[in-house]
């Protein structure tokens, strides 16, 4: 059982950044690929961005391309989703999940963070 814990999230205004991190329970971490996703009032859990085992994969949805990036540093059992110049319409709860498979469907993933609070201000 992988018991991810994210945060990092807050407020923040237009146009600032966040660095959210998600950390794991699990030292074999490195064996995951990792997803962040994003919920907003009234929608669907959305994937965002994706990172394989050894990091080596990277993938992230069009919408935030440019602005967020995700990484991870195994030895600290971590991943990070960096995100700049951020937008009112980025705000949402966003989620880390753990996968034994590289993918952007959250049926991929198996376990999930209880999610950080990102509000963007105008």
């Amino acid at each position: 059982q992988v018991q991810l814990v994210e945060s990092g999230g807050g407020l923040v205004q237009a146009g600032g950044s966040l660095r959210l991190s998600c950390s794991a329970s699990e030292r074999t971490i490195s064996t995951y690929a990792m997803g962040w996703f994003r919920q907003a009032p009234g929608k669907e859990r959305e994937f965002v961005a994706a990172i394989s085992g050894s990091g080596s994969k990277l993938y992230s949805t069009d919408s935030v391309q440019g602005r967020f990036t995700i990484s991870r540093d195994n030895a600290k059992n971590t991943v990070y989703l960096q995100m700049n110049s951020l937008k009112p319409e980025h705000t949402a709860v966003y989620y880390c999940a753990a996968s034994r498979q590289f993918g952007t469907m959250r049926y991929n993933y198996d376990y999930w963070g209880q999610g950080t609070q990102v509000t963007v201000s105008s």
